[in-house]
């Protein structure tokens, strides 16, 4: 609504257009009849854009945000792009830089690779991007390259992992059944004894010091190895952690009974103030992947 009432304003009259009832149909003329598809979406807002894909199947060379779809299908040459991560935590600070950039993309590169002509009037410049856009952008985004992944990524594995649960009367399922049953029970009872690591508050870190982190837990019954330990880093921010950075493995370094000791020595690869967190997840070669059995113990 207040886009509309700013287009009807005297700066703006005839420099804004809303296509109502869009559609396919409508889709066909926009994408035959523009040069450059400008989409500058609010980082990281942008659910997909999927009409700049669209575009580049006409030959259209986008020019966006390196969100949504654009993310993934921006080579450079074949089109151009503002960067991914943001300036300023203020959006409107954010916009204003935006607004610039687009406009320095313009008025020092898109308008005169479209203006600068041979003698026979082709923009030799934009006729190569155009081909590089349909030959490197455009097969990642057709419907052959979704089936192809469908099939590669989802069909094909879960038909292998199918008759590897079915084999030798479901031997393997009714492992997993068994294993999983041991941990549900005995989940809740993981006893943490103690965690070393840095407290970067009282001093940050430098570059290249090597950081040694441990976590000592009481297991009550679980073996070691039916346990996974990692620690994430955190950009450090006045009142939250923002930003994941790092996660790292720790490795069994002693078993006392019950008791089980992870450790690992990492390396600091940023100076600076940093947020620390363990965390804890059951661990089995047999599973596919780690969501098949979604338990986690955040210390």
């Amino acid at each position: 609504k207040k886009i509309v009432e700013i287009s009807k304003s005297e700066d703006f009259i005839g420099k804004i257009f809303f296509v109502e009832n869009y559609d396919i149909t409508l889709a066909k003329y926009l994408v035959q009849g523009v040069d450059v598809w400008l989409n500058n979406p609010t980082r990281p807002l942008e659910a997909s854009g999927t009409s700049g894909e669209k575009a580049i199947l006409n030959g259209v060379l986008n020019l966006s945000v390196l969100d949504g779809w654009w993310a993934e299908g921006y080579v450079k040459g074949a089109g151009w792009a503002l960067k991914e991560e943001r300036t300023y935590d203020n959006q409107e600070f954010q916009d204003a830089l935006d607004a610039i950039t687009i406009y320095n993309l313009l008025e020092d590169e898109i308008v005169p690779a479209f203006y600068d002509q041979d003698k026979k009037g082709v923009p030799d410049l934009w006729v190569d991007m155009i081909k590089k856009n349909i030959a490197e952008i455009v097969p990642n985004f057709t419907m052959r390259r979704m089936i192809e992944d469908y099939n590669n990524k989802f069909y094909k594995p879960q038909i292998k992992r199918t008759k590897e649960l079915e084999s030798n009367g479901f031997k393997i399922a009714k492992e997993i059944v068994k294993w999983k049953s041991k941990v549900l029970e005995k989940w809740d009872s993981i006893t943490i004894l103690g965690a070393e690591y840095p407290d970067s508050n009282v001093r940050p870190l430098v570059l290249g010091e090597k950081i040694t982190v441990k976590l000592k837990l009481d297991l009550d019954g679980l073996a070691p190895e039916d346990i996974g330990v990692e620690i994430l880093f955190g950009r450090k921010r006045p009142d939250d952690t923002e930003e994941l950075l790092y996660v790292f493995s720790l490795k069994l370094e002693e078993v006392d009974g019950s008791i089980a000791l992870y450790k690992r020595e990492i390396p600091a690869t940023m100076s600076g103030v940093y947020d620390f967190t363990f965390r804890v997840y059951p661990k089995n070669k047999l599973l596919p992947h780690r969501m098949d059995f979604p338990k986690v113990k955040w210390i």
